[in-house]
């Protein structure tokens, strides 16, 4: 079981575990907003100025931050990957559909291909939803739809139930799919409309599937013996401090199979509520749009006391679009996957692409950020339908895939790099000064 660490009384706490983790990150580059983050005594009010510290203080490259946190990680929750007592047996399971030729992307009511996908993409980037880079990829994999093709790679998906994972998309374009997940999501995973071929751990008794938390060991020893070229994907998610558990645990996995394989990608998806470095383009439609603000805007400004409606830059190129809904441990947890994805992209292959704000079970479950985003057409910001966001992240998986970039100079231009982020980058608000007034009108009928 990987669990975090105890204190000298035996109490676990997820916070105490953050904080250490962001302050031994911080110290690679700058020791003084470590030891800011490692006073900070209530980390789950206080994270947000900490992981935006983790990002200002790492313009100037960001791996040495990215490399101390994955250690401060390993070192403060240690995870061993040992000969399973009990190892996985293989189903395989071979899909009856016709395989997609063609590059297709569900939106609303209708299926964009072709033309009405190109000027989907054009819109996207005028509205400022996505980035130029990201409707370049797309249609660099429409060029090639031959890419779409995955049957030469074996795609394993940790939390392969996901809404907003790639199985749909990998299964309809005929590729291999080995899906991790738990044994209780087999009949979401089996429902998926397939050409292609899924691969899964089973053992005797109940429905296939394995939980990385418990049965970590047994997972890295089966994957080890799949044959084959693997892109190891994370799209993992539990709510709470469950999440930055089973994010060390991805970790753990990746860092095992890369060094027992020499044929190992891997993929992962970031969130547009986190905090990143942005292209000077995203800055400057921001604030001209905050310019252009209307006069209501104005007002509401002035009379909030700076609560309300502030602009989303104030002289650097720094987002922060941290959502204190989502607490500490979801912060956590994505970053430890940044970290990974900017660590091994010096030495490997890796898709990494920031996701649109999308419409999935853990957003509607939370009432606030459910009416938030229902209002969030106000600020220029675009949602996403589950069906839509994944497809297109599967695109991107393709092109990043196919098409593999060397790491850049600097780690923040790898994650700008086609990112979908629903107009998050651009609107003319800092979120967090927005979010109340969306919620306001999202709760309206």
């Amino acid at each position: 079981m990987i669990e975090f660490p105890a204190d000298e009384t035996g109490r676990r706490s997820s916070a105490a575990f953050g904080r250490h983790v962001v302050a031994d990150a911080l110290r690679a580059a700058d020791p003084a907003a470590a030891d800011a983050a490692a006073a900070q005594t209530d980390w789950r009010r206080g994270y947000l100025a900490h992981f935006r510290a983790l990002v200002s203080t790492g313009l100037a490259g960001g791996y040495d931050i990215a490399a101390a946190g994955l250690a401060a990680v390993h070192h403060r929750m240690p995870v061993t990957i040992e000969a399973p007592e009990q190892p996985f047996e293989t189903l395989t399971t071979a899909g009856r559909e016709s395989r997609e030729t063609e590059v297709v992307l569900p939106y609303g009511r209708e299926l964009l291909r072709g033309d009405a996908l190109r000027q989907r993409l054009d819109a996207w980037v005028t509205a400022g939803v996505v980035e130029q880079s990201c409707a370049e990829a797309v249609r660099e994999v429409m060029d090639n739809p031959d890419w779409l093709d995955l049957s030469d790679q074996r795609l394993v998906v940790t939390g392969a139930g996901a809404e907003m994972g790639p199985v749909p998309a990998v299964l309809g374009w005929g590729g291999t799919v080995v899906a991790v997940d738990l044994p209780a999501v087999w009949g979401r995973i089996s429902a998926v409309r397939s050409a292609g071929t899924v691969i899964a751990p089973v053992r005797p008794g109940r429905d296939p599937g394995a939980d990385l938390l418990t049965e970590l060991s047994a997972v890295a020893h089966w994957l080890d013996g799949i044959e084959g070229r693997l892109i190891v994907g994370n799209y993992l998610y539990a709510p709470g401090a469950a999440y930055v558990r089973l994010s060390v645990a991805f970790d753990a996995l990746a860092v095992r199979l890369r060094a027992s394989r020499d044929d190992v990608a891997l993929a992962f998806l970031a969130t547009p509520t986190d905090v990143f470095a942005v292209p000077p383009p995203a800055v400057e439609q921001s604030t001209q749009r905050f310019r252009a603000r209307s006069r209501r805007a104005r007002v509401t400004g002035a009379l909030s006391g700076g609560r309300l409606l502030q602009p989303n830059y104030h002289g650097d190129a720094i987002n922060d679009s941290l959502v204190p809904q989502q607490g500490p441990n979801y912060a956590l947890a994505k970053r430890i996957q940044r970290w990974r994805a900017s660590v091994a992209r010096r030495d490997g292959v890796v898709s990494f692409a920031v996701a649109p704000p999308t419409w999935t079970r853990s957003v509607t479950s939370n009432r606030l950020l459910a009416a938030a985003y229902a209002g969030a057409h106000l600020f220029d910001v675009e949602i996403f339908r589950p069906e839509t966001a994944n497809r297109l992240m599967a695109l991107l998986l393709v092109h990043q895939i196919r098409k593999p970039r060397p790491a850049a100079p600097l780690a923040w231009q790898d994650e700008a790099e086609s990112a979908a982020h629903g107009g998050l980058w651009r609107t003319a608000y800092h979120p967090r000064t927005a979010l109340g007034l969306a919620a306001v009108r999202g709760f309206l009928p």
